[in-house]
């Protein structure tokens, strides 16, 4: 087993009482793993293994990579600039759950929500119409939910009104009819710029966040690519 040493911080240490801990894992376990065993041991922490983060030896690391021997692993929800609104970024092969996201980007103050979600569409009239059987999303995920986090820090940067964000986009084969990505933002009133805030949102994901997507139809099967080009700093 691997000895490894856990450290709690903002809201996960007053779920689970303790600053730190001492964990035995298995031998290569997985990021993605590590979690599934932290919301046994701490079912205090299982509705918010989606969106948690995690650091070893003081670098992010993702669901994919591997745990080390020994490793100092610091465990925290999102981080938006200093603020306690949630944030919420993920790409996920799952179906999208609205009510579940709102849920967790809802705070009593909330008095207003705007969704977006981006949609595999069956016909295409803009342009050569054409017909799609169905998109093929993959991401480079590392950067992906990085610059993520980087377009909810840019939200609250220009929006300071708004509470929770969500931005979540999907992989894997996708069918018409198929939600495939989504932006939300909730605020305390309507009128304080959440819809602006999920515009620019999804405008941003489109321009930095390297997502990808094949088209498939009865001509045959392309990739779709994009004209912006990130700019330094972006």
């Amino acid at each position: 087993m691997n000895n490894v040493k856990v450290l709690f911080f903002s809201t996960f240490r007053d779920r689970v009482g303790e600053k730190s801990v001492e964990m035995e894992i298995p031998w290569g376990i997985s990021v993605l793993n590590f979690k599934v065993l932290l919301g046994e041991k701490y079912p205090s922490l299982l509705d918010s293994l989606d969106f948690i983060l995690v650091a070893v030896n003081k670098d992010y690391v993702f669901d994919e990579d591997i745990i080390p021997d020994g490793a100092e692993i610091a465990v925290f929800p999102p981080v938006s600039g200093g603020s306690d609104w949630p944030t919420i970024f993920s790409i996920t092969n799952d179906e999208l759950d609205l009510n579940k996201i709102l849920e967790k980007i809802t705070l009593p103050t909330t008095g207003a929500s705007c969704f977006f979600t981006g949609m595999v569409r069956g016909e295409t009239s803009r342009g050569d119409d054409h017909s799609t059987d169905h998109l093929e999303y993959e991401a480079y995920k590392p950067m992906a939910e990085s610059k993520m986090q980087q377009v909810a820090i840019e939200i609250r940067e220009q929006w300071s009104s708004v509470e929770g964000i969500a931005i979540i986009q999907r992989i894997g084969k996708l069918m018409p009819g198929t939600p495939t990505v989504l932006i939300a933002c909730t605020a305390g009133h309507r009128d304080t710029g959440v819809f602006e805030a999920a515009r620019y949102g999804i405008d941003r994901l489109k321009q930095i966040v390297p997502i990808f997507k094949k088209e498939i139809g009865p001509d045959g099967e392309e990739w779709v690519e994009g004209d912006y080009l990130p700019k330094a700093g972006e």
